[in-house]
């Protein structure tokens, strides 16, 4: 089936979920090219990719104890299909899918023990959208939209997209393939190394320590911006390409060329080597925007770790390199060493995260339910109070190292924030918020650290 057909024969069907559901679903495996659901067994072993699967309900919410999963993938995903009317997500349909995803958690929590953990979760409503959540490590914790609040509503006509396409059918082939935890590890891994060797191959001819830990930091801040659209696409990229164009052996137009853009960041503005106007980056990494003078093989480790996908770099890559560029002793010294995400998140998530997702869940559904009651000053307002809370939140780190820990927190803290924000967008009250300048950030977000490099690159 191509997408085309399936968007005609399918956009905007108006039946009921009993009714389209499962013919949905099917034509959304051929346009997929994956295998349909297997017939049902009376044996719920034997029933690992099925319509309508039967499970008992253990997780005190659901009314009675037998309950039917409208689809289910075993170590795969559960389908919860739901028809809502409206052309885009009202504030009851918002309630709606939210009471879908918590139903579609809660059969994830009722399998039986021996049952492999579902990673995503798909509400489908039909004819209209698909939305995706994820929790590829801990079933203790909440599904989270996935990949972010941008992507985890596919529209009906979002399948014309190849990519989102591809996505989906991961679920079925390997989803835990999309875990971005491995996907930024594995990215990380690719540049991590060859450019500790360039840090390493600095210090060799004379460098200090300082002067290639702030260096590399620009450069790797420069890829960075350039994935997410903070420079213009590309743009450090081509400077490297026409620094190895030059005959010389230490291309001159690298230093200069670098150093102006890295200038234009600093203070905003027209870049002549870009010719394109450069936004003002506050940070304060390029108040002193020194660039080494680099050899052309040099140049070329910078360049092949330019063309990875920095979306996907785990950002804790910056005090690595930072902690390369010392030597031996004193990082041993300091304890500086790379602290894995998945050992970062066994801190931060029960400390910080879980108290807040649990009084989320409550907030949330208080919210919903005066909504619906025709309370709708009431209903934003408790929203717009606990989103209140979590932007007047501060987090400490009294030994922040290059901020791991810290970059980590603010990281799962903007999810839920995405959360509340997706909830009041139903309510049509973001508006306010957006013009009060009202969010979560890294003001919020504090160390101490004594060694000044880690402090800056923190």
């Amino acid at each position: 089936m191509t997408p085309q057909t399936f968007i005609q024969r399918w956009r905007g069907a108006d039946g009921s979920e009993r009714a389209n559901y499962q013919s949905f679903f099917n034509d959304l495996c051929e346009l997929l090219d994956v295998d349909k659901p297997d017939p049902a067994r009376a044996d719920t072993r034997d029933n690992a990719y099925v319509h309508e699967r039967h499970i008992k309900s253990q997780d005190g919410r659901s009314v009675g104890d037998n309950r039917y999963i409208d689809t289910y993938r075993r170590g795969g995903f559960i389908a919860e299909g739901k028809a809502f009317y409206a052309g885009s997500l009202t504030a009851s349909d918002n309630s709606k899918l939210q009471n879908a995803r918590a139903q579609a958690e809660a059969y994830a929590r009722s399998l039986p023990a021996h049952e492999p953990w579902p990673a995503l979760l798909m509400v489908i409503n039909v004819g209209r959208f698909i939305a995706l959540y994820a929790q590829f490590k801990d079933k203790s914790r909440a599904y989270e939209m996935f990949p972010d609040k941008q992507g985890y509503l596919i529209r009906i006509d979002d399948l014309a997209d190849d990519a989102i396409r591809q996505r989906l059918r991961q679920l079925w082939i390997n989803p835990q393939a999309l875990d971005p935890e491995l996907t930024a590890a594995r990215v990380t891994r690719t540049v991590a190394e060859p450019l500790g060797q360039l840090a390493r191959s600095l210090r060799s001819e004379g460098h200090g320590a300082p002067e290639i830990a702030g260096f590399l930091t620009r450069c790797l801040f420069s890829m960075f911006a350039e994935d997410v659209g903070l420079l213009p696409a590309g743009a450090f990229t081509r400077l490297l390409e026409t620094a190895i164009a030059e005959p010389d052996e230490r291309p001159a137009c690298f230093v200069g060329d670098i150093g102006e853009l890295w200038q234009k960041m600093d203070s905003g503005g027209y870049s002549v080597a870009l010719r394109q106007t450069i936004p003002h980056f506050n940070g304060k990494l390029f108040k002193a925007p020194a660039v080494i003078a680099l050899k052309r093989a040099q140049i070329e480790i910078l360049h092949a770790a330019a063309r990875q996908d920095w979306k996907h770099v785990e950002p804790a890559i910056f005090g690595t390199l930072m902690e390369r560029s010392l030597d031996a002793d004193e990082r041993h010294a300091l304890g500086a060493e790379y602290t894995p995400r998945a050992y970062v998140e066994r801190l931060v998530l029960p400390t910080l995260i879980d108290p807040l997702r649990r009084e989320w869940d409550t907030i949330r559904s208080d919210a919903i339910k005066a909504w619906e009651r025709g309370q709708h000053q009431k209903a934003p307002k408790i929203l717009r109070q606990f989103h209140h809370r979590l932007c007047t939140l501060r987090v400490l780190d009294p030994a922040c190292g290059s901020g791991n820990f810290l970059y980590i927190a603010l990281e799962h803290l903007k999810r839920l924030e995405a959360e509340v924000l997706e909830q009041l967008e139903a309510m049509n009250t973001t508006q306010s918020l957006e013009s009060e300048g009202l969010t979560v950030d890294p003001h919020q977000f504090l160390g101490i650290e004594l060694n000044p490099r880690a402090a800056a690159i923190a």
